[in-house]
C-alpha cells in the first residue's frame, strides 16, 4: 500500500476533515472549469423497448462496442458498469439510462464538441445495434414492470429503500433523464453567493428545459413529469434546501446537512453493504451495526456526499440539477446559461436581484408549481416566463463579458439562441410535443422515438 492510499483509508479523524472536504474544491477563477452531464434513454429502434444489460443487443454490448474510441472499461462483480477517457466518462444509471459525465473544461465550445464526439459515437454504435437514443425527462412509453435493471450493487440497495421514504424514487431512477453542469467556486463566500442563486434560479431552468409531459403513452397534468417525481422521491436527501439562505450558510453548514442524510451503503472489497436508513454520525463513532467498531475514511464521506439529491448539491464544486434531459442545442444551453450568470460577478449580482427577496414559502411553491404550470407560475408578482427572459438576457451579458472564442471568432452566446427562443415565446418544448401528440401524432408517443432521436 502506497503513502497516499494508507492516507486515504485511514479513519476520519474528527468532523473538520468533513469540512476541509468541502473546503478542497476552492479555485481561483483562472482555473474556473464547466462540466456537463447529460442522460439519455436507450431504445431498440424494432420495437422501442429498453434494452437489458446482458442482452445480445443490450447495455453491456454497446459498453463494449465504444471501447473501439479508445474508452477504458470500470468492472464491478465482472461486468463493465462504467467507461473512462481523458477526465470523462460513461456510466448507467438504474434503468440502463447512459449517461456522459464530461471532463472538467475550460469553455462551452469545448463541452459542446464533446457532447457531439460522444453522440457521434453512440449513433455509430447504435447503427449497427439497431439501437437509438433520445433525451427526454421522463420515459414516455413504458412501465417501470417493463424496464430492466442494470447490475450495479448501488442500486440494489436504493431499489429496496427508495419505496420506504417516498412513492416515486423508482420512477426516478428507472424513468427519468436530467443534463446538469458542474462549476467551480472561488472560497467559501462565492460558493455561497453561487449556490444561493442557482438554488433559488432552479425552477425557471425546469421550466425553460421542460420537456417530460408524457407517462405510459398518455399526457400528464405536467410539463416536467421528471421535476415532479423528485418531489416524491425521498424528503430526507431532496428538495430546495432552505438553510442554504439563512445567515451563516457556508461548508460546515452544509456538512451538517449531509450527515444528517441517511446512509445508503458502504462499500468495502467491491462489494456495497447495504446500510440504508443508517446514520453517519453513528458511523463517525463506530456504531453501525453492520460494522461495528469500523469508523468512515474519506472515500466514505466522498460516497455518501453523492447520495443527497437537492435541486443544488455539493461536492468539490456545485452540480445544478434541475433540468430535462433534451436534443443536442439544449444539452449546451444549460452549461451556457449557468457559466452566463455565475462565472461572471455583475451577472451574478443582477441574477441576484432578480431573486434576492423571494421568501422560503415561495421558493417551495414555485418547486411545485414550475413542472406543472411553466411559464404561467408567477412569483413575486411575475410571471415565470418574464423573470426567465431577464434571467436569459443576464446570461447573455455575462458570455459577452468572458468573451470566450471558438477558432472562427464566435463567443459563447450563441448557445442560448434556444433558450432565449423559448422564453420569448413562452412556449416549452414539452408543450411543442403536446400540441404534436394531440395533433399530427394521433394521440401516439412512438412517434417521439423517431423525431426526436439523436
Amino acid at each position: 500500500m502506497t503513502a497516499a492510499v494508507a492516507e486515504l483509508a485511514a479513519p476520519i479523524g474528527d468532523r473538520r476533515e468533513l469540512v476541509e472536504w468541502f473546503e478542497q474544491g476552492c479555485k481561483p477563477p483562472e482555473d474556473w472549469r464547466c462540466g456537463t452531464e447529460h442522460e439519455k434513454f436507450v431504445f431498440r429502434r424494432s420495437d422501442l423497448t429498453r434494452p437489458g444489460y446482458d442482452d445480445p443487443d443490450g447495455i453491456g454490448e454497446l459498453l463494449h462496442r465504444l471501447e473501439a474510441f479508445g474508452w477504458k472499461p470500470k468492472r464491478e462483480a465482472g461486468k463493465t458498469i462504467a467507461l473512462v477517457m481523458d477526465g470523462a466518462s460513461i456510466t448507467l444509471e438504474p434503468g440502463g439510462q447512459f449517461e456522459l459525465s464530461g471532463a472538467p473544461l475550460e469553455t462551452v465550445h469545448q463541452t459542446c464538441d464533446e457532447v457531439h464526439d460522444h453522440l457521434d459515437q453512440c449513433r455509430q454504435v447504435g447503427d449497427a445495434m439497431g439501437l437509438g437514443f433520445v433525451g427526454l425527462g421522463f420515459d414516455p412509453k413504458w412501465r417501470r414492470e417493463d424496464i430492466p435493471w442494470m447490475p450495479k450493487g448501488r442500486y440494489a440497495v436504493m431499489r429496496r429503500y427508495m419505496p420506504t421514504v417516498g412513492s416515486l424514487g423508482l420512477d426516478m431512477m428507472l424513468r427519468t433523464c436530467t443534463v446538469q453542469v458542474n462549476l467551480d467556486y472561488a472560497d467559501e463566500a462565492d460558493m455561497v453567493d453561487k449556490f444561493r442563486l442557482s438554488l433559488a434560479l432552479q425552477p425557471l431552468t425546469t421550466v425553460l428545459f421542460a420537456d417530460s409531459p408524457f407517462k405510459e403513452g398518455a399526457l400528464t397534468d405536467h410539463l416536467s413529469l421528471r421535476s415532479h417525481v423528485w418531489t416524491d422521491t425521498d424528503p430526507d436527501r431532496c428538495g430546495m434546501l432552505g438553510f442554504v439562505f439563512e445567515d451563516g450558510f457556508g461548508f460546515d453548514r452544509y456538512t451538517e446537512y449531509c450527515l444528517d442524510v441517511p446512509m445508503y451503503f458502504v462499500y468495502r472489497d467491491g462489494r456495497y453493504i447495504d446500510v440504508a436508513g443508517r446514520s453517519f454520525r453513528d458511523f463517525m463513532e463506530g456504531r453501525l451495526p453492520e460494522l461495528p467498531g469500523e469508523r468512515p475514511n474519506i472515500d466514505d464521506w466522498s460516497d455518501h456526499v453523492t447520495t443527497a439529491f437537492p435541486e443544488v448539491r455539493m461536492k468539490r464544486y456545485l452540480e445544478l440539477r434541475g433540468a430535462d434531459g433534451g436534443p443536442w442545442g439544449r444539452l449546451c444551453g444549460l452549461p451556457a446559461l449557468w457559466i452566463g450568470l455565475l462565472y461572471d460577478g455583475a451577472a451574478c449580482a443582477a441574477g441576484w436581484d432578480l431573486c434576492k427577496h423571494w421568501t422560503d414559502e415561495e421558493r417551495e411553491r414555485l418547486r411545485v408549481e414550475a413542472p406543472r404550470l411553466g411559464f404561467a407560475a408567477e412569483v413575486g408578482g411575475r410571471s415565470l416566463r418574464d423573470i426567465a427572459k431577464d434571467m436569459v438576457a443576464i446570461a447573455r451579458q455575462g458570455l459577452k463579458a468572458r468573451a470566450r472564442l471558438d477558432g472562427a471568432g464566435n463567443d459563447e452566446t450563441g448557445f442560448l439562441t434556444d433558450l432565449e427562443e423559448i422564453a420569448e415565446s413562452g412556449i416549452t418544448a414539452a408543450e411543442r410535443k403536446r400540441a404534436l401528440f394531440e395533433g399530427r401524432w394521433g394521440g401516439k408517443v412512438d412517434p417521439v422515438f423517431e423525431e426526436f432521436a439523436y
